[in-house]
């Protein structure tokens, strides 16, 4: 039984491979999505790697400063005013990459 479980592991390594490489993206889920419905073919799943591969454009990068410094919990995307946490990529509200500045 053992004989099957490492080269399934692999299998699903190989074939998940874009959802691994495009975890930190901000289309995230929509990679897994193509990945998981397309990648059975094979242009499906190089579209899903070329995309988890693409480099997104930093000049959307918004600096956020915190609204009060010694008020953690304070802050708030300049561009729409959505409450993000520290540990965001990415805004919720409006989706703009997130440079943070302390």
């Amino acid at each position: 039984m053992h004989f099957l479980f490492i080269p399934l592991v692999l299998a699903l390594a190989v074939y998940f491979l874009p959802t691994i490489i495009g975890l930190r993206k901000r289309n995230a889920g929509a990679i897994f999505a193509l990945n998981l419905l397309l990648g059975w073919t094979l242009i499906g799943w190089i579209v899903a790697l070329v995309w988890a591969l693409t480099v997104e454009d930093a000049p959307n990068a918004i600096v956020v400063q915190p609204l009060n410094p010694q008020a953690v919990s304070a802050w708030i995307c300049p561009m729409c005013h959505a409450p993000i946490n520290r540990s965001d990529m990415f805004c919720g509200g409006c989706g703009n990459r997130i440079a943070w500045r302390t």
